[in-house]
């Protein structure tokens, strides 16, 4: 009997603490509802942007992302978020989907424009960036460095059609017969 006791009140304790936990990650996420108006942006490609994520100006907080769907007639992602009714955001604004580091952690950034009007509830950011997908640069990137590492060893052209000429250590142009020219 002695013993569980013991196991419930250990039990209770980590339901307690497993509670709190949760309330803490909670109020530290902003997860509760926002008090500002809503905005819309359509883009191409949204990438792994979130319900939740950050809007930002010049690096600022002003709102969070608050929905996230897919236009069934363009198929373009229409993305909602909420901006701190303290900010005006001009009607000729831009969107942009950004990325804070290359672990993630992407943001919509807005970069506001010059025109005296402002966004309205319910208005829309019609000049956006869809998001740049960083693995699939990085892909390219090494993908293009092996494909002229693999040419290069055997000898092939290069990429502006220039061959080597051999045992000079330079390259000779097409139409040039072979021969490179030495200043």
């Amino acid at each position: 009997m002695q013993r569980r006791v013991s196991e419930i009140i250990a039990g209770l304790a980590v339901i307690v603490i497993a509670v709190a936990f949760l309330a803490f990650a909670f109020s530290r996420t902003h997860t509760q509802a926002s008090g500002g108006y809503i905005l819309h942006a359509q883009f191409g490609d949204i990438g792994p942007l979130k319900v939740g994520s950050p809007v930002k100006i010049a690096g600022v907080t002003v709102g969070q992302v608050t929905k996230t769907d897919l236009d069934p007639q363009t198929y373009a992602a229409v993305v909602d978020f909420s901006v701190d009714p303290k900010v005006q955001v001009p009607k000729d604004s831009s969107a942009a989907i950004e990325s804070a580091s290359l672990l993630g952690g992407d943001y919509l950034s807005i970069a506001p424009g010059g025109d005296d009007a402002m966004l309205k509830q319910g208005g829309a950011i019609v000049v956006t960036q869809s998001a740049i997908n960083i693995e699939s640069l990085l892909g390219k990137f090494v993908f293009s460095a092996a494909n002229f590492a693999t040419k290069a060893a055997k000898g092939g052209t290069s990429q502006n059609g220039a061959s080597p000429v051999p045992g000079s250590g330079k390259t000779a142009l097409p139409g040039l017969d072979g021969a490179a020219k030495t200043p």
